[in-house]
């Protein structure tokens, strides 16, 4: 079968890399038992580094699609889930890295790779979400399966503007908590309030000194940095609380120590939502559709078309982006 479409495709030659919006056919697609028509994409952290020549080694074979996550309709199954017409979502499990990702017009994927798309959402909708929306509610769950409820005292959210830190301090809101943002920038203390912040903690302000317990302030943490600030956060965290952590942006290496952990009993939980679960990620993306209308109401959406994706990706690595990145990939 012949069919031609576009997409962004990152080429390996002679050691230098190529990124650039080609016209593909679908034997250019890595293997896979469900053929799919992608609809719509989103740009996160990690498509932003792959976008931009492949920093961080995101991508790692090649010839490949970037684009981590996406949502279409299922033209061709082989898949004992999926028919014809089935509305799909897609996130994670190597897209983008090590297999054909969402920055397309077509995809193909392994059918265990797929969700169908809840009833309360869109295609669209979803990927208003993405794998941020998955992420922030699968640490939410985390929270909800360790018995952190909003009367055990404020929730920080790191990296507030970006995408997994919006939709987190939006549901925590929604959910009942007391949530506290953390930002390196005042310009985005406005938008921290709307999405339901009632308290907005500036990076350069933060309590480093160094010492191996502060004293307590936080039930939970949704961390989307890493590094220096996780660090510096782990000494103040309350008794039996719990860190999310989803990110690296600060960095990958934690500088801490036992007594958080022995004295207070809290706990580090590593949030992976490339590979969770089949039934894990249901529940989270009905939880999520749920709460879509909330979130849509609460949160800066940027459409854009293929075509405008490097220069997204630009603004993403450099932090001047605030909410969810659209990506119409029918729109050149």
């Amino acid at each position: 079968m012949t069919i031609k479409f576009k997409a962004v495709n990152a080429l390996e030659q002679d050691g230098k890399l190529n990124i650039d919006i080609n016209d593909l056919n679908i034997t250019d697609l890595y293997s896979g038992d469900v053929l799919i028509k992608v609809l719509y994409s989103t740009i996160n952290y990690k498509d932003g580094l792959a976008l931009n020549y492949n920093k961080g080694k995101i991508m790692r074979k090649f010839p490949i699609i970037p684009g981590i996550d996406f949502s279409g309709i299922v033209l061709e199954s082989d898949h004992q889930k999926f028919l014809p017409g089935d509305e799909v979502i897609a996130t994670g499990w190597g897209l983008g890295e090590t297999h054909t990702g969402g920055l397309s017009q077509m995809a193909r994927v392994n059918g265990d790779w797929l969700i169908k798309k809840p009833t309360g959402i869109s295609l669209k909708d979803s990927m208003v979400l993405g794998t941020a929306g998955l992420t922030s509610m699968l640490s939410i769950l985390e929270f909800e399966n360790n018995n952190i409820t909003p009367q055990h005292g404020p929730v920080l959210v790191t990296g507030g503007s970006g995408g997994v830190g919006s939709i987190s301090i939006s549901l925590l809101s929604n959910l009942g908590y007391e949530v506290i943002a953390l930002t390196r920038s005042v310009e985005n203390f406005d938008y921290l309030n709307s999405l339901g912040a009632s308290q907005v903690i500036y990076t350069n302000n933060l309590n480093n000194e160094g010492k191996f317990l502060n004293k307590g302030q936080w039930s939970a943490v949704i961390d989307t940095v890493g590094g220096d600030i996780l660090s510096s956060l782990i000494p103040s965290i309350k008794n039996k609380g719990c860190v999310a952590l989803c990110g690296n942006v600060s960095g990958v290496n934690l500088n801490t120590n036992v007594l958080p952990f022995i004295l207070r009993g809290i706990r580090l939980i590593g949030i992976d939502s490339n590979n969770c679960s089949f039934e894990t990620r249901s529940i989270a993306w009905e939880r999520l559709s749920e709460k879509i209308n909330i979130l849509k109401s609460n949160l800066i959406i940027t459409k854009i078309g293929l075509v405008d994706v490097f220069k997204i990706a630009e603004e993403i690595l450099l932090g001047n982006i605030k909410g969810r990145i659209l990506v119409d990939v029918n729109l050149i």
